[in-house]
């Protein structure tokens, strides 16, 4: 009878947070149909696609949603190399103080970057690096770096060093062997912090809302903000239509590479006797 009330426990949980999930999807899906949402988006026979119509412009969501393209992907393929030749070492060598650094990337991952977004303002003004969206990717990249090290350390300790081994036989070097055997083999590691640090920086408001000057240039998660007018009104319609213009990128890369999220290491029969 125990086990039974804790198994209702467990469902009738699991079940409140599906609906605290559930609850504003829908109410995205109903407002963005309805030429008069408000915020209750109580639905009605009423539909219409005015509100998809309205934003589906050049300035309100397809720029927008090419310079989040270009900085997400930009940020999550440097991240993905540099995190990569960074784990290398501190997977396979023996380094005096590599537990202490593995800690310190530890300790980093909680600092917030809005905490240090003052000083790395005033510093892009003193460089004159204000506005420049290659610079904004390298410090996106740089604060996505301690995290994205620890998680690619630990996929490259799964790889087994006795195929590096073998290659070093044949004649291979460390950078032969890293892109020949450890690199194929960290295939999935890699694009599961390639989507980590994408949809991190896909969402990401502050950082270039702060850093840069021009909404030329600006991502679509500062362009939401237009959707709000200085005296408190919202429209609501076309908020909910950008939102879901807005999350459709990110949904379809996380399908499209489903197969390297679900799927496991396996490098048995990888070593032959």
């Amino acid at each position: 009878m125990t086990r039974l009330a804790a198994r209702g426990a467990a469902v009738l949980a699991l079940l409140l947070i599906a609906v605290a999930f559930l609850g504003p999807f829908l109410w995205v899906l109903i407002a963005s149909v309805q030429p008069d949402a408000t915020l209750s988006a109580t639905p009605t026979p009423t539909f219409s696609l005015d509100n998809f119509e309205a934003v589906l412009t050049w300035e309100t969501i397809i720029l927008p949603l090419i310079n989040s393209i270009v900085i997400s992907g930009s940020t999550a393929i440097l991240t993905v190399l540099v995190s990569g030749l960074a784990a290398y070492p501190l997977s396979r060598y023996q380094l005096r103080y590599r537990r202490h650094l593995m800690l310190t990337l530890l300790f980093t991952t909680g600092l917030p970057v809005t905490a240090i977004l003052v000083p790395v303002y005033a510093m892009f003004f003193r460089f004159n690096l204000y506005g420049s969206v290659p610079a904004m990717v390298l410090f996106l990249t740089a604060s996505s770096l301690p995290f994205s090290i620890w998680m690619m350390k630990n996929f490259m300790d799964g790889v087994p060093v006795s195929l590096e081994e073998a290659a070093w036989v044949d004649g291979a070097g460390w950078v032969r062997s890293l892109t020949a055997v450890v690199g194929p083999l960290m295939a999935p590691g890699a694009v599961v912090v390639a989507i980590f640090v994408f949809v991190g920086q896909w969402g990401n408001f502050f950082a270039p809302f702060v850093l840069l000057d021009t909404p030329e240039k600006q991502p679509a998660a500062v362009t939401v903000y237009t959707f709000f007018s200085e005296y408190g009104q919202v429209a609501y319609g076309q908020l909910a239509a950008f939102s879901i213009l807005y999350t459709a990128p990110a949904v379809v890369l996380y399908v499209a590479v489903n197969k390297y999220l679900t799927g496991a290491f396996n490098f048995a029969g990888s070593v032959k006797g």
